[in-house]
């Protein structure tokens, strides 16, 4: 099971006797084209998520086969549909293998892409052998799917922001039936919005305001939140990239089946932060009768300071939350200025270096005066969307183990490709100190010491050698109020056909997108 940092600070969810579940299933190896093998990408979905669903490419109706500018394109989707072809039921073993009950669910997938209808990712809910089900359009797939498997597979759109016609969304044969959820987030970029910090950059193009999930919610449509790595190179959940949080009374394949129709879920960005929210006894994704309760219940801890927490109704911004400035920690205790220990979150940072250089870390860092209550890994893999791009797996050595004062990790870190891109890796943990802790890190033979006073004052960080030689990065100490925040957000009645949704945005740059209550 993948430690989270907030597993028990969850009273508004642990009411409705829900828990947040991590997963990826929207990400790519070289079952079809892409890089890395299944066994790899199953190994790195562990490590860091409590789901996956490693997804193959199947089918193109309305590929541009006869336009010469887009041959190389045409020519190795054409051999990866073919690939997949041959390997389909085979990789239902492999899927088998890597699942273990209660502990890591996998779910077979793989997608179809469209200019007319935008691209759909396939899950199927069962690791039973089962033919690849293709079709033209999002009708088709779903009569086909339902004639086949009925309840037991459904498919969502993914990077929905492109233009209509540029494998974008269509909102006119988008079927709620067939797809619950959406993906919001991905490494294509951020679909909330036309305008957001996280762009779409591809070279497929720009999103267009059309495409974007408010458009869909404005058409008084319905659905929740995902989000996906879409990693073409074997790297499932890879940090920073996307990954969705199902909110599910156990990591099941019935239940995280049943949370994902309900909608009850999650797009993130990054960090396995937690932010649930609540009108009454309906929990988000759910129906709520105009005009509804004008109170929200919200909970959010987060894994770094929290910036903002908004409240969009209708599209519009309606409450925004500042926990500096409106204090209000998870945790009542955590407030007490007199308290001998408090939690807080520690965070390594592991990276820099030369361009196109990489590091070899091997070391551990030690806590005197605390307990480490939980650890995080934030591991990432190469920025890369297309097989014309890297190569093969590369070295996986990646290692993190932990007792209650100490982390020992080797890992591999990258240079920086440029200054806008960070390819850093991490380590986060949930820790409880005193005002007297201390921080031993060890670095490739070098001793480093720093305690929470200095960390509280800011980030600490060195480097190994001289100027352009790797670094790393101790973060900033949250106090509780800081990375922690539940209450009462009062709104107007809620009227029929009404929607609203919380997101919260960290200090770090990584977001949780709650998806949408709506009024009936």
């Amino acid at each position: 099971m993948v430690e989270r940092l907030p597993p028990r600070l969850t009273p508004l969810a642990s009411r409705f006797g829900l828990r947040p579940f991590y997963g990826d299933i929207h990400n790519h190896c070289d079952i079809s084209y892409g890089h890395g093998s299944l066994p790899q990408a199953l190994k790195r979905a562990r490590r860091q998520l409590d789901f996956v669903s490693v997804t193959g490419h199947a089918h193109w109706p309305d590929m541009p086969v006869d336009d010469p500018r887009v041959a190389h394109i045409v020519d190795f989707h054409v051999k990866g549909f073919a690939k997949l072809d041959r390997g389909w039921l085979a990789h239902f073993d492999v899927l088998a293998r890597a699942d273990e009950p209660g502990i890591f669910t996998v779910f077979p997938g793989y997608e179809i892409h469209s200019f007319a209808h935008g691209d759909y990712t396939i899950v199927y809910r069962d690791l039973e052998p089962h033919p690849l089900i293709k079709a033209d359009t999002p009708a088709e797939l779903h009569q086909r799917l339902r004639d086949a498997l009925g309840d037991a597979a459904f498919a969502f759109p993914h990077h929905i922001g492109y233009r209509l016609g540029a494998r974008g969304i269509n909102w006119a044969s988008f079927n709620e039936n067939l797809s619950p959820v959406l993906e919001l987030t991905s490494m294509h970029g951020c679909s909330e919005t036309s305008v957001m910090d996280r762009p779409f950059l591809h070279s497929m193009g720009p999103s267009d305001g059309l495409s974007t999930a408010r458009a869909g919610l404005d058409r008084g449509l319905k659905f929740g939140f995902l989000g996906n790595t879409d990693h073409h190179s074997g790297y499932p959940g890879s940090y920073g990239h996307g990954r969705s949080i199902v909110y599910a009374t156990e990591n099941s394949r019935s239940a995280l089946w049943e949370a994902l129709h309900e909608r009850r879920t999650n797009a993130l960005t990054g960090d396995n932060s937690h932010l649930f929210f609540a009108i009454g006894n309906i929990p988000q994704g759910g129906l709520v009768a105009s005009p509804g309760e004008p109170t929200l219940a919200i909970e959010a801890v987060a894994g770094s300071f929290i910036d903002t927490i908004d409240v969009i109704r209708n599209g519009k911004l309606v409450a925004r939350i500042t926990p500096d400035l409106e204090p209000s920690a998870v945790d009542p205790g955590a407030l007490d200025p007199g308290a001998a220990e408090i939690e807080t979150l520690l965070v390594l940072e592991l990276g820099w270096g030369a361009r196109g250089e990489f590091h070899d870390w091997s070391g551990s860092i030690e806590l005197i005066g605390g307990t480490i209550l939980a650890v995080e890994p934030r591991l990432r893999g190469p920025e890369i969307v297309s097989p014309l791009e890297g190569s093969g797996d590369g070295m996986d050595q990646d290692q993190i183990s932990r007792d209650d004062n100490r982390i020992d990790f080797s890992i591999r870190s990258f240079a920086n490709p440029n200054n806008s891109t960070s390819s850093t890796q991490a380590i986060a943990a949930r820790i409880r100190i005193g005002s007297d802790a201390r921080f031993l890190l060890r670095l490739d033979g070098q001793d480093f010491e720093t305690n929470a006073t200095r960390l509280f004052a800011g980030a600490l960080s060195g480097n190994l050698g001289p100027i352009d030689s790797p670094a790393f990065r101790l973060h900033p100490l949250p106090k509780p109020h800081q990375w922690q925040w539940r209450g009462a957000i009062p709104i107007n009645p809620l009227n029929k056909g009404d929607w609203v949704y919380v997101r919260m945005r960290q200090a770090n740059g990584q977001w949780n997108w709650a998806s949408p209550i709506f009024s009936v």
